[in-house]
Parts: structure tokens; sequence; C-alpha cells
């Protein structure tokens, strides 16, 4: 970022000159990656926006139109719920099939809840709160035997679990930059697969592209249909390097790194008396993320405390996921959640582990 800062720095696609060609190398390059890393089909079906947010956006209100219906899970992030909500209220028929408290979603369920005028399935690859995986391969077959389109929000998964939008039959896949893929904040965006026609999703805002300019009409093609405005260019120059470190590592790598040590956490977070801990307590059907809570504490008074009397830092309470909660049964106060990733050590959990179980100690 700081090389293209200091070296490159144009506008990619408004000039013919050699810093705005590099700088058009630099975004092309960032999609590279992206399709490499998730299998995409080609790296022009990746369109960047700012966050996984945008591109969910971008697929909702894109695609559907009154008189459709959509399917999605109980333990979806607000990113989802409130762009279906809006959309409900439009004249989008909305089903949200339930999950168990543990975050578990039946693929039969799905099928069960899918009419004759279904469009699309949207279904997160893991739960922001628990960290339960939902079977999204399951489910994208389900999609594709009835002719209908998948949407996977990979916020949670994306560069820490291994992704193939192809083999995994998912048509749209919603990444942001800035968690696992190890990129800076403002980079995102969603990978187009080869069964969706992108002249049927409405972009949702219109303007310069760099190409086409003679004409007042947005162009029809990809990725320039949903890429209107100056690109965070610098952004993207950050996120190809993430996403290349994380090639390189390797996604199955970092996957049993960050498992072995959310065993770890949640094997010993059940020893403590007094602490509930939320979801599958199996690792292998989770992401890095762990929510608990002790009893008879605040989840914000634990969060603070952790913070200035241990130095651990984790979010507390609904973390956008208000739906969520309430399959949990954790609404509304929420919870405590610790989210790992492939910098994290065992000396980390353990330490973790004695702030929990100092505080519990202090009931």
């Amino acid at each position: 970022m700081t090389r293209f800062l200091a070296e490159v720095g144009a506008n990619p696609g408004r000039s013919a000159h050699r810093l705005s060609i590099e700088a058009a190398r630099v975004v092309y390059s960032a999609r590279e990656a992206i399709a490499d890393l998730f299998n995409a089909p080609d790296p022009l079906r990746v369109v960047f926006g700012y966050n996984v947010t945008e591109a969910l956006n971008l697929a909702l209100r894109g695609l559907l139109r009154p008189g459709d219906h959509v399917i999605t899970s109980s333990i979806e992030h607000n990113s989802v719920m409130r762009p279906l909500r809006a959309l409900e209220r439009q004249g989008v028929a909305l089903t949200v099939v339930p999950c168990s408290p543990e975050g578990l979603l039946d693929p039969l369920d799905v099928q069960a809840a899918i009419r004759a005028n279904t469009a699309l399935i949207v279904l997160n690859h893991a739960s922001n709160v628990m960290g339960t995986l939902l079977p999204v391969a399951e489910v994208g077959q389900i999609a594709r035997e009835r002719g209908l389109l998948l949407l996977v929000d990979a916020a949670q998964t994306g560069g820490a679990y291994p992704i193939d939008v192809q083999a995994n039959c998912i048509d749209l896949l919603a990444f942001t930059g800035h968690k696992a893929l190890l990129g800076p904040t403002g980079t995102g965006g969603l990978v187009i697969g080869e069964r969706v026609v992108a002249e049927q999703i409405e972009p949702i805002k219109r303007g310069g592209t760099g190409s086409r300019s003679e004409l007042e009409e947005q162009p029809d093609f990809l990725p320039d249909r949903f890429e209107s405005g100056t690109p965070n260019t610098v952004g993207l120059a950050g996120l190809e390097a993430g996403v290349r470190w994380v090639q390189e590592r390797g996604v199955e790598a970092i996957r049993e790194h960050e498992r072995s040590l959310t065993q770890f956490l949640i094997d010993g977070l059940w020893t403590i008396p007094g602490v509930t801990v939320y979801g599958s307590r199996d690792a292998a059907g989770q992401s890095a993320t762990v929510s608990f809570n002790i009893e008879k504490l605040l989840s914000s008074d634990v969060g603070l405390r952790l913070d200035e009397e241990h130095d651990i830092l984790c979010r507390v309470g609904l973390h956008c996921a208000p739906a969520a909660h309430r399959t949990m049964g954790t609404f509304p106060d929420g919870t405590v959640r610790f989210g790992l990733s492939v910098f994290n050590t065992q000396a980390d959990i353990e330490k973790s582990l004695v702030a929990v179980r100092d505080l519990a100690g202090k009931i």
C-alpha cells in the first residue's frame, strides 16, 4: 500500500499514461488473486466494493423483484436481514428457516421451504456469533437441482476456510477484505458465478467507470456494470498482498491452526464453573469464533474487565445479529465473543482462560 501511494497513486482506467496503466494492473492482479483463492470461473466476474455489506446489497437488491420469494436462515447477520426486511416491505416474500440453538441447519428444511416463485437462497457460511458452519455445499446442490441461485455470505470464512465456488455450487459469493483475507478495511466484493446473468442484476450505483465514456448509459459488461467511481486502489493493493500471503501459507494449514486453537479454547471454557459456551462445542464444525457468557455478569461488563484488567480485546453484545441471538436464546443481552486468527497462539488461549476463570471466580 505504501508503494502504491508513493510510486503509483493514479486512477485506473481514467488515463492512458503509465501510472494509470500500473494502477489498472494492481486492480486486475487483485481480481486474479481472489479468483484463484475461491476458484472463480473468471477474474472479470470478481466485482469489487467497499465491504461484504455492499456486496450483499448488490446481490439482494439487484436480483430480487416484487413477487419473488427468498429463503434464508435464522442466524444471519444484519447485512443480510436488513436488506431482506426492506425488500419484504417492497413485495418480496421471505422465509426464515429456523436453525437449532447450536446454529445447525438441516438442508432438507431449506428444501421444504422452496416455492414456485423462489428465486434465491442466501446463507452465511459461518455464524458471526457462534461460528457454526452452515451446509452451503448441500444447499447449493439443492438449489442447482431446482434451478435456483445460492448467495453465500463468506465474511467469516474467506481466507480461513476452503471455499470453491464451483465445487460447492455457489452462484454468488460475498466477501470482505479486512478479516481473514488480511486486507485493509474498505475492501470486499462479490464473486459472480457463470450461471448468473449479470444483466439481470440491477446496479445499486451508476456513474463513471473509465470505459465507454461516450455513453450516458451504464456499461452492461463485467465488472464495469457494478463498479462506478474511483476504486479503493490502494486498499486493493493491500488486499492482494493479504490474499497472496494466505495462499502461500495455505488455507488448509490456516484452518487446521485455527481449529486446534478453537477446540482448546472451547474445552477450557467448559471447565470453568459459571461459564456457558454457545454453539456445537466441536471446532470441526465451526469457524474460529467462540461465544460465551459468565453467570451473573453482563457481557458488556466482562468485555470491559477483560480489556482493562487483562489486556484482552473481544466483542460483546448482539454482534449485529439479533436473529442469531434469538435462535441461541441470548437475546437481548448477547454474549462475549472471542475471535481467533492465524496469528493467535496457544499461549494467547491459556492467558484468556486464566482471565475468564479469574472473572468467573469473583462472582
